[in-house]
């Protein structure tokens, strides 16, 4: 087992994980420490869902901007999305840092935030009559990968009108 100070520093949600467990551990020993226990370890392993929340809300941010650029015919509306794609993918970046075993449960991320995310690009394109029937079919069937979701890949622009 790594020593906790060691898996603190390495990857916070598993050292909230074990720290947890620990605590319960203790808990189902005999302690005369007046300490609530139960509690305790579910504070601790609140702070690590926190970093799997704020995974997941990055993840659904970057592929709702990642579908509005790929399907939307706008220009003006292109750079404020590729800077919260930009924003999104640092932000995500910086939780699998602090947390790198978050990177095994991306797959599950991404198929639990898609579905959420199209659902509203499709909104947000329809706000400004920006979709029709076979736009919004095709959004529902879009997959992006981690890497298009998490790397340097963006859609291509639509193509300018003729000036």
């Amino acid at each position: 087992m790594t020593d906790a100070k060691t898996l603190y520093d390495q990857d916070f949600v598993a050292w909230t994980e074990q720290q947890a467990e620990a605590l319960r551990s203790v808990a189902r020993g005999r302690t005369n420490q007046p300490l609530d226990w139960e509690n305790l370890a579910e504070e601790i392993e609140s702070l690590g869902k926190s970093d799997r929340r704020e995974l997941h809300s990055q993840i659904y941010r970057i592929i709702r901007h990642l579908a509005k650029l790929q399907f939307s015919p706008a220009i003006d509306p292109r750079p404020g999305w590729r800077e919260s794609v930009a924003d999104g993918r640092s932000q995500a970046e910086l939780v699998l840092a602090d947390s790198p075993s978050l990177q095994r449960e991306l797959e599950r991320i991404v198929a639990a935030q898609t579905p959420k995310a199209i659902k509203r690009a499709i909104f947000d394109l329809g706000e400004f009559g920006e979709i029709d029937r076979a736009t919004e079919r095709a959004l529902r069937r879009v997959r992006y990968t981690e890497d298009q979701i998490l790397g340097d890949w963006f859609p291509p622009d639509p193509p300018q009108p003729a000036k």
